[in-house]
């Protein structure tokens, strides 16, 4: 394959190719993804339907070499990123990449994890694969957006993308030809419906899952010869025609290439919801602390923000936990209450709170041309509050705490897996696995010790 065969030969050609993965900036903002990734699976090992699925491994469990990650044993890669993928997107804190609307961590590092630990891999080899998985999914998805969107999830439906762009780069190192065979079959089982979000069911993470353990198989199939249609992304009925109604704009997909890493831009989520809700949460955490608002001092609050953001999420009366992570005036009310939305938020006591519900009803939400305009490369939200006593305060914003211009640190990236990952596996054990990602590039992955972690 040479890079004139097409977008997917141009992305495969380069990813195979470019020298920049071993950058120690590139690998550093891997190491990041990893972290966040971990930071997301352990409690969602405890959300459903994790549980459930690891219970429908039955006889598997224990074999092959790949962790099921804060199970305690092992499976085949491919089961193994099927069950991990799904776990690292249960508890809705996996990260996002913007311009692709798509989670972008747990298909890919499940993936990715699940065939370094198959075949020994050095953990500088599977930091490479995920930056790798990242950059042509995440590529291939600005592409596609916002059309993409409309029907599909783009976690289930990219991320079978770059979970074999990951898994190949590990069993097809630097063959440009099997890497695109990977790719190009693992397109052909790209898959996930808008309907399983906006139903509460089960089938939302497991979408995550899906997308890894079909990059895993693709992959596997590819280093064996199995060879996939190579203009399967931009051919007259291949992805985007089938999956975005034929409104692609493959520039995207090239535009610095080689210049800007998506693996350096990904948006970590500090709330346990729908990233669309963030901007609205920031503004109004923003306004609780500047002015020193209590709840009760709330008499209404008004709303403007992109139209996409509102389709999600307009749900005034929502009946679940699954569906409150998806509610703007839920989330609204929640953060005004306790200040924060974090996984307790979503305990049945508070998402049956009669404080909540109240509020909730003194939100009102409007979507803005100009503003849905700019989705998905910025999130605007403006929220006003007015108060019991007449006054009325307002606070705007386009970058999300966690969006690539408001990027977390280090030590706020730390402070978000310790405060996940302690209550499930214990203090020590996250710091010891913490310290052993920050030292990846020097170990195996092994180092990890991921199949003895429950």
């Amino acid at each position: 394959m040479t890079a004139g065969e097409g977008v997917l030969g141009e992305l495969a050609g380069f990813v195979a190719a470019d020298a920049r993965w071993q950058d120690p900036a590139l690998m550093h903002h891997a190491k990041r993804a990893v972290i966040d990734w971990l930071a997301a699976i352990f409690p969602g090992t405890r959300y459903a339907p994790s549980p459930q699925l690891v219970a429908a491994l039955g006889d598997e469990r224990g074999q092959g070499r790949s962790a099921l990650v804060g199970i305690g044993s092992t499976a085949f890669a491919a089961s193994a990123a099927w069950v991990n993928g799904t776990a690292s997107h249960a508890a809705e804190l996996d990260d996002i990449y913007r311009e692709a609307v798509y989670h972008p961590g747990s298909p890919t590092v499940a993936a990715a994890l699940a065939v370094a630990e198959d075949r020994g891999a050095s953990g500088a080899a599977f930091l490479r694969a995920v930056a790798a998985g990242y950059e042509v999914a995440g590529r291939v998805g600005a592409a596609v957006q916002p059309a993409h969107s409309k029907l599909f999830h783009a976690t289930g439906t990219l991320g079978c993308l770059g979970a074999a762009t990951a898994a190949a780069m590990l069993l097809s190192p630097g063959r440009a030809e099997e890497i695109g065979h990977a790719i190009a079959t693992a397109a052909s089982f790209a898959s996930g419906l808008q309907e399983a979000i906006r139903a509460e069911t089960m089938t939302k993470p497991i979408h995550a899952g899906h997308a890894a353990a079909v990059g895993v198989r693709a992959a596997q199939a590819a280093a064996a010869g199995v060879t996939g249609a190579m203009a399967i992304l931009d051919g007259p009925v291949g992805f985007a025609a089938a999956l975005a109604g034929g409104e692609a704009d493959w520039s995207r997909a090239r535009e610095g290439l080689g210049e800007r890493y998506v693996i350096a831009s990904p948006t970590h989520k500090l709330y346990a919801c729908c990233g669309h809700l963030f901007p609205v949460l920031d503004a109004v955490l923003a306004l609780r602390a500047e002015y020193g608002i209590a709840a009760e001092e709330v008499a209404a609050v008004e709303v403007t923000t992109y139209q996409a953001a509102l389709d999600a999420t307009e749900r005034f009366a929502p009946r679940s936990a699954y569906e409150c992570k998806f509610s703007m005036p839920y989330v609204i009310a929640h953060a005004l209450v306790y200040g924060s939305v974090g996984i307790d938020a979503f305990e049945a006591e508070r998402v049956q709170s009669p404080e909540l519900r109240a509020l909730m009803a003194r939100c009102a939400l409007s979507g803005d041309p100009e503003m849905s305009a700019a989705f998905p490369s910025r999130r605007p939200a403006r929220v006003r509050l007015v108060l019991a006593d007449g006054r009325a305060v307002e606070h705007a914003l386009s970058v999300r705490r966690g969006d690539p211009e408001a990027p977390l640190s280090d030590a706020e990236l730390t402070e978000k897996y310790l405060g996940l990952a302690t209550p499930v596996i214990g203090a020590a054990r996250a710091q010891g696995l913490l310290d052993a990602v920050w030292r990846l590039e020097e170990t195996g992955v092994e180092a990890l010790g991921l199949a003895e972690i429950a």
